[in-house]
């Protein structure tokens, strides 16, 4: 299940940090910025939606931490989820199998950067579109998604990350502020 929010600006930050766990009232007022803390608190507000809606489970989650830094639920190893925000937006995602998500506000992008983590045919299909803009984007949030799911985020050889990921759906906004992807396990 995907929970979206993209009306962060609705979020009453003082009360919703009185219903977060310990641990991640104190990742969220270490941000230093309104917004930092606004996005952490509004996705982890939407796993407990899911968690609530699903599972049943009204106390609020805490985490453990993989090898490479992928959260967990402890006392729920089962039940797999991931988190993201940017400027316009959080999104958890919520399954019974590994899971992935990204979300990235619309920007421009440098050069250099596209040349190091696209591979050539994403160089082309970038090059070729109406807005490429979108499409990297589009891209990038389907690779960081990718990496999400197996836990062992951003890796240096970007280029190869979409060599068969298996399912990964993407959702550009409808005013085009963001644009997020789910990376799904094949089982």
């Amino acid at each position: 299940m995907i929970y979206l929010n993209d009306h962060l600006d609705q979020l009453d930050v003082e009360h919703a940090l009185s219903l977060l766990s310990e641990q991640r009232r104190q990742q969220a007022l270490a941000f230093k910025h309104d917004l930092g803390r606004r996005t952490c608190v509004a996705a982890y507000l939407l796993l407990c939606e899911g968690l609530q809606r699903e599972f049943g489970i009204m106390e609020p989650p805490v985490f453990s931490y993989g090898e490479h830094g992928k959260p967990f639920i402890v006392g729920h190893p089962d039940i797999c989820f991931n988190m993201s925000h940017c400027r316009e937006a959080a999104i958890c995602v919520i399954d019974s199998h590994p899971v992935g998500v990204d979300i990235e506000s619309m920007r421009g992008y440098r050069e250099a950067l596209v040349r190091h983590t696209m591979s050539d045919d994403e160089l082309l299909q970038i090059g070729q579109s109406a807005n490429p803009e979108l499409e990297f984007v589009r891209l990038w949030t389907m690779k960081e998604a990718v990496q999400k799911r197996s836990g062992e985020g951003i890796r240096s050889d970007m280029k190869s990350v979409l060599d068969g990921a298996g399912r990964v759906d993407t959702v550009v906004s409808a005013d085009q502020r963001y644009v997020y992807s789910v990376a799904y396990s094949d089982q």
